[in-house]
């Protein structure tokens, strides 16, 4: 389900594992619950991931810490990067991606061309083998179902996102790849190789990860 990556006094990284939601759900524990019985910490998430989301996730063991988390979040001043598989050729390789987000049927969710409050994202990408390409992307904005939607708007779907369009597969493969943050003067760079899944397994994907790697 998880792992933890570092801990010190001031909040825990964990590598989340796809399929498990981040709250308790019709009796069955969620993420942030099941850490908290394992370690014994009063935890509060800074930020959330999607149930079929996998990658870095930040939970604070302080309200401090947490308030002074979630400010550098709504400020914009974290850089998240993330990676993306989608067997759809995209209607552009790089660029940026914006526009409201509307609430559709079931849960899920429009990009619309207004910009009045908008998701932002930027991304590139790269050919991993035929049939298969990897994205990366920055999103600017923490809306609901973001980078879901804004790879469907560019027609690239994400692999396994069927509720998006995406083909089937075993799982999501959207991956919360990199943060970079500042807390109280100190900064902090982590990253989480993609995992697991048998298109992150593929031979051709380090080379591909590193194509776009700064």
């Amino acid at each position: 389900m998880y792992r933890i990556l570092s801990q010190n006094e001031h909040f825990l990284v964990l590598a989340k594992g796809p399929g498990i939601g981040m709250h308790d759900e019709a009796g069955v524990s969620g993420l942030v619950s099941l850490v908290r019985a394992d370690t014994g910490l009063e935890l509060y998430p800074v930020h959330r991931l999607d149930k079929m989301t996998s990658g870095l996730l930040l939970l604070a063991r302080t309200p401090q810490v947490n308030r002074a988390l979630s400010m550098s979040f709504a400020q914009r001043q974290v850089s998240k990067q993330y990676l993306a598989l989608s067997d759809c050729k995209p209607k552009k390789k790089q660029g940026w991606i914006k526009g409201d987000m509307q609430k559709g049927r079931g849960g899920s969710w429009l990009l619309t061309r207004s910009l009045d409050n908008p998701a932002i994202s930027w991304f590139d990408s790269t050919p991993v083998r035929e049939g298969l390409r990897l994205f990366r992307i920055k999103p600017q904005t923490g809306k609901t179902h973001q980078i879901r939607v804004a790879m469907k708007s560019i027609g690239a779907p994400i692999l396994g996102d069927e509720r998006y369009g995406g083909s089937p597969a075993e799982r999501g493969y959207l991956h919360a790849w990199r943060l970079d943050f500042t807390l109280w003067d100190t900064p902090f760079a982590f990253e989480c190789p993609p995992e697991p899944g048998s298109a992150f397994a593929c031979p051709e994907l380090a080379a591909a990860i590193a194509r776009l790697a700064p």
